[in-house]
């Protein structure tokens, strides 16, 4: 059985009930491909308002948890809480969270085995910085990153790796479909290697930096990119394109 195709939506800092109401009916509206999975992430705060409103075959992820249940963490979510309103899936190490937040490998890494360890599914997230590209040290920096994370995962049908190379965030450049590809076989390899090659064929790696209906076709159609983790593109009614990107 092959790999079923996963699109996800990560809204960041963005979005109100008026926008998202737009994107409800646009959704509605739309014939969706229903092979694919589709896991929309809001911010925590419209979580429970768009869970009530949306199809209920979508997923629901928070943008991200700390490592502990309850506590003194202000302005911090836990994986309880995720559950409690609905969500299903959390995204873990995003770029943002690392370089602007000051997330380390080993806080990722213990941040995936408290959301695992409670149930919910986690979507990984990898990726270069532009200079550590130009250097050749792609290859280097993923996989630093993605051993912290298998460290901690102990169920990988409950996680799917989201490759973003950080220099095509929200850059508008786009890692070319062979670029993707190269590094999604890079993981894969990688993932047969030092977990197993089970691991490696079952588990889906999605494609994240500047996501548009205008190249989600091409780029679906790598052999090891599963799907997609969308930003800004994922706030627009037209985000529909490319969860039916495979129809293209």
């Amino acid at each position: 059985m092959g790999r079923r195709f996963f699109v996800g939506g990560n809204w960041k800092l963005n979005g109100s009930r008026a926008s998202i109401q737009e994107l409800l009916e646009a959704w509605g509206k739309a014939d969706l491909d229903k092979s694919v999975e589709v896991v929309i992430s809001p911010p925590a705060v419209y979580a429970d308002f768009l869970r009530a409103n949306m199809p209920a075959e979508f997923g629901l992820a928070l943008q991200n948890v700390y490592k502990e249940g309850s506590g003194a963490f202000t302005g911090e979510n836990s994986a309880d809480m995720a559950l409690d309103v609905g969500a299903d899936w959390v995204i873990l190490g995003h770029s943002e969270r690392r370089s602007i937040f000051g997330e380390s490998n080993e806080l990722i890494g213990e941040k995936t085995a408290y959301c695992l360890g409670k149930g919910i599914k986690v979507i990984a997230c990898v990726g270069e910085q532009l200079e550590e590209r130009e250097a050749g040290n792609t290859q280097a920096v993923v996989e630093t990153q993605l051993k912290a994370i298998a460290a901690k995962v102990s169920d990988w049908s409950k996680v799917v790796i989201a490759y973003e190379p950080v220099w095509a965030i929200g850059t508008g450049k786009t890692a070319s479909p062979e670029q993707a590809q190269e590094v999604h076989a890079s993981i894969r390899a990688w993932l047969s290697k030092e977990v197993s090659a089970t691991v490696a064929a079952e588990t889906r790696i999605i494609y994240g930096g500047s996501v548009k209906p205008s190249n989600c076709a091409e780029l679906g159609k790598q052999e090891d990119i599963d799907g997609f983790l969308v930003g800004g593109a994922s706030l627009k009614p037209d985000f529909t394109t490319i969860i039916n990107a495979q129809k293209a």
